[in-house]
C-alpha cells in the first residue's frame, strides 16, 4: 500500500439501525468501503489504513480526530472477547452511543463472535439479558440507585466493562455486593478502547511507567495517527510506546490509576487531587453526584470548588465538614454550585470546564 495512499471517508447516519452500522463498519474494516466517521468532521478523505475516525475531546476541551485502523480494532475486540472467555455466539448489549469507541467496539466484538448486539440505547421496560455488556461509572450508579431495569440486566450478564471515567472503589463494591462481574477497563480511543481489564492488559498490550510516573502504552490497538494533527501524535508517541496524561504505577504485576497529570490543582500553595476529593466525598455521601473543579482566583490562584448534583444531598457546611476532616483545612471549598445534574462530556466524564462557565453565569 502506498504510504501516501488515501480513501473516502464518509459521515455515518445516525439513523442507521445496529445492523446497517454493523454492516459497513464490515465493509470498512476490510477495505471493501469507505472510512466511516461517526459523529462530525470536516475531512472527506483519510489515510488508506485508517478505517474508521473517533473523535476524542481531552481535559482541555480541544477535540482530536483519531483514525484507527481495522488492525487496531480488531486486535482490541479479540483481545477483549478471549479476556472475557467470551465464545462464538455469545451475545453482547448496546447500551452506548456509536459516536464513542466504547460503543464501536461492542459491535465490532459482536461481529467477531458472528452476533449482532441487543440494542438497548433507548430502551424502555424490561432488557432482555445478554452475555455482556459495556457501560459508564454514570450507568452503573443510576441501576444501583432506582434503574431496576438496567440492574437486572446487568446483574444477569456474565461480565460488564465499566469505563470511560474513573470507577470509585465504593461504587465497584456496591455492584459486586448486588452480585454483578464488573471489570474496570482503562483505555482511550488512541488505544481502540479499553485495553487493561482489572489492571491487566489485554494480549499484545504493553504498559511501562515514565520516570515521570505517567503511563505509557504499546502493542497493536494503537490508533494510526491524529487526523490533522500528526505532528502532535507524533510527539507523545517514543519508540512505539504512546505516553498518555495518565500517572500510574505497577502493582503485583497490575496497573493501578492514579489520575491524569492534568487533575491536580494548586490551592494556597497546597496541592490538591480533585479526583480524590470526589473520591472521598462520593464515598461518604453515597446517593449524592459530586465534581471537584478549580476557578482561577488572585487570593488562592486555584480555588476548590464543589458542584452537588441530586437528591437529599448533604449542606454546604457537612461537605466542608467533612473535607476538612479527612484531608485538612485547605481542602475545605470556596465555592460550590448546585445542580440538577452534572454536565458530562463523552460518554462518563464531567465537564469541568462546562461547571467553571455554569458557575460564572450563576447568580450571586
Amino acid at each position: 500500500m502506498e504510504q501516501n495512499a488515501q480513501r473516502e471517508l464518509r459521515t455515518a447516519d445516525p439513523e442507521w439501525t445496529v445492523s446497517e452500522s454493523m454492516a459497513r463498519i464490515a465493509k470498512a474494516l476490510v477495505s471493501d468501503g469507505p472510512a466511516l466517521v461517526f459523529g462530525q468532521s470536516s475531512l472527506t478523505q483519510v489515510p488508506a489504513r485508517v478505517s474508521l475516525v473517533i473523535s476524542t475531546t481531552g481535559s482541555t476541551g480541544a477535540s482530536k480526530e483519531v483514525g484507527l485502523s481495522a488492525s487496531a480494532l480488531l486486535s482490541s475486540a479479540r483481545g477483549s472477547n478471549k479476556a472475557l472467555g467470551a465464545e462464538f455466539g455469545n451475545s453482547w448489549s448496546l447500551l452506548l452511543p456509536l459516536t464513542h469507541i466504547a460503543g464501536i467496539n461492542v459491535l465490532v466484538r459482536a461481529l467477531e463472535l458472528g452476533t449482532e448486539p441487543i440494542d438497548l440505547r433507548n430502551r424502555e421496560g424490561e432488557y432482555p439479558r445478554a452475555d455482556f455488556t459495556a457501560i459508564v461509572p454514570t450507568q452503573l450508579f443510576k441501576a444501583l440507585n432506582g434503574d431496576q431495569h438496567l440492574l437486572k440486566h446487568l446483574v444477569e450478564a456474565k461480565a460488564v466493562l465499566v469505563g470511560g471515567a474513573a470507577l470509585t472503589p465504593e461504587l465497584q463494591l456496591q455492584a459486586e455486593q448486588a452480585g454483578m462481574n464488573v471489570v474496570v477497563t482503562y483505555g482511550m480511543t488512541e488505544t481502540s478502547g479499553g485495553c487493561v481489564y482489572n489492571g491487566t492488559p489485554l494480549d499484545g498490550v504493553e504498559i511501562s511507567i515514565t520516570p515521570e510516573k505517567q503511563i505509557a502504552i504499546k502493542g497493536p490497538v494503537l490508533a494510526h495517527t491524529y487526523l490533522g494533527a500528526e505532528a502532535l501524535w507524533d510527539s507523545q508517541l517514543n519508540d512505539g510506546w504512546f505516553h498518555s496524561s495518565d500517572f500510574g504505577r505497577m502493582e503485583n504485576e497490575k496497573l493501578i490509576v492514579e489520575g491524569r497529570s492534568d487533575d491536580v490543582i494548586i490551592s494556597g500553595g497546597e496541592n490538591i487531587s480533585l479526583s480524590a476529593i470526589e473520591s472521598s466525598l462520593q464515598a461518604h455521601f453515597s446517593h449524592t453526584s459530586f465534581a471537584a473543579f478549580g476557578v482561577k482566583d488572585s487570593k488562592w490562584g486555584d480555588a476548590l470548588h464543589i458542584a452537588i448534583a441530586g437528591e437529599g444531598a448533604p449542606s454546604e457546611e457537612e461537605v466542608a465538614q467533612y473535607l476538612g476532616a479527612q484531608f485538612g483545612d485547605f481542602s475545605k471549598p470556596k465555592g460550590y454550585l448546585h445542580l440538577p445534574e452534572l454536565p458530562l462530556k463523552g460518554i462518563g466524564k464531567v465537564d469541568r470546564t462546562k461547571l467553571t462557565e455554569l458557575l460564572m453565569e450563576a447568580p450571586n
